[in-house]
């Protein structure tokens, strides 16, 4: 006889994980290019100072840019240390 084996649910709706959550910065008038690109890099994985750079330019055209999007618990946490560092954050916002 065999069994079936259910794996946990690791996304979608009611997974209990979060769901998919923004981590937005927005432009100021008291960061520069250089420490939104450093600080990006920084913190946020996967963001290079090139990509920090690009993102930077976002900020400052379009008033804000989503840098991360993901699990609550991870989107808190980098919005924690992105404000820590100076950065204009928008609130958590749910995806």
């Amino acid at each position: 006889m065999s069994q079936t084996i259910e794996l946990p649910k690791t996304s979608g709706p009611d997974s209990g994980l979060g769901g998919a959550w923004r981590v937005i910065v927005r432009n100021d008038d008291h960061n520069t290019f250089d420490g939104v690109a450093s600080t990006l890099a920084r913190y946020i994985p996967g963001i290079t100072l090139d990509g920090g750079y690009r993102i930077a330019d976002q900020i400052h055209q379009t008033g804000q840019a989503i840098v991360w999007s993901g699990h609550q618990e991870l989107a808190e946490h980098y919005w924690s240390q992105l404000a820590d560092a100076g950065l204009t954050m928008a609130p958590l916002e749910k995806a």
